[in-house]
């Protein structure tokens, strides 16, 4: 598999790491706490064909610059990152994609600088706490599955894992958000690796308990593709419709054999409604 391009981004706001692969319109992907590499991501690679898609290491992921303050790890904080970031690749805009907490920076994305945003495609995502009322929502703890997801992620935080040990929990942890998970191996089945960002996910876990952006979402101007798997259990699908609702320039899509990864689960599916959106989108520029 062709590695990505790595480069190291001067910004006013710090040295950030790229990874660039593909041709076309420049698209952003990131995610609020994952660390990414060469090998790429699942999610970027479903864009590679239609858009120069652009992986970002945020700030205390991979070779990307350091938090100063605590403060500098929040969202807001992080699309201020992402826009030094654009300016600096010569880009008077581009189109953004998150999937999950990057569906959640794309939602923040779109709210305070819509103007830089060709384009917003938001998958399995929320504009608030998700967990806290939604007994659909694996992180709430009358979700049956609630115990094992905690005990996964805090074992994925530890620094001492093996490769061998990281990966294997790696694994369970995601067949607990798969519709069938029977297929996990025919979902994940390249050879890309990557970290979660343990200070990263702290400080998210303080924050997205006060986080709540719905009043906002009527300020989200730009082009809004927002996708969900009916069987989410990380960020259920009331919360991706509550986003449509709010957007109205926008345009939600149910996936109705998915669970967390539609982009994966119904790839093909998912791949048609980028490329109609994208269509939609270049015939009203």
């Amino acid at each position: 598999m062709e590695k990505w391009e790595r480069k190291l981004i001067n910004t006013k706001r710090g040295v950030f790491e790229v990874f660039s692969k593909g041709e076309g319109e420049p698209l952003c992907v990131t995610h609020h706490y994952s660390e990414f590499n060469d090998s790429g991501d699942y999610f970027a690679n479903s864009f590679t064909k239609l858009f120069k898609v652009y992986l970002i290491n945020l700030r205390e992921t991979g070779n990307s610059e350091k938090a100063h303050f605590p403060h500098e790890l929040s969202m807001l904080e992080t699309i201020f990152d992402l826009e030094e970031i654009r300016e600096s690749l010569g880009y008077t805009s581009w189109s953004f994609a998150g999937h999950s907490t990057g569906g959640m920076l794309g939602i923040i994305y779109g709210i305070y600088f819509s103007n830089s945003l060709t384009s917003n495609m938001i998958v399995g995502a929320a504009a608030r706490d998700y967990a806290t009322f939604s007994k659909d929502c694996i992180y709430n703890k009358a979700h049956p599955r609630y115990s094992k997801m905690q005990e996964l992620i805090e074992k994925l935080k530890g620094s001492e894992l093996s490769n061998e040990e990281r990966v294997n929990l790696s694994i369970e942890r995601t067949k607990l958000s798969l519709h069938k998970p029977e297929r996990y191996n025919e979902f994940f089945n390249l050879p890309i690796s990557k970290k979660m960002c343990s200070i990263r996910l702290n400080y998210f876990n303080t924050e997205y308990q006060i986080y709540d952006v719905t009043k906002k979402l009527s300020l989200i101007s730009c082009p809004t593709l927002i996708i969900c798997g009916k069987y989410d259990v990380q960020c259920p699908i009331e919360y991706s419709e509550e986003i449509a609702e709010g957007i109205k320039n926008s345009r939600f899509v149910l996936f109705n054999e998915s669970n967390h990864y539609p982009f994966l689960e119904e790839k093909e599916k998912f791949l048609n409604e980028v490329k109609l959106f994208t269509k939609k989108v270049s015939t009203l520029s």
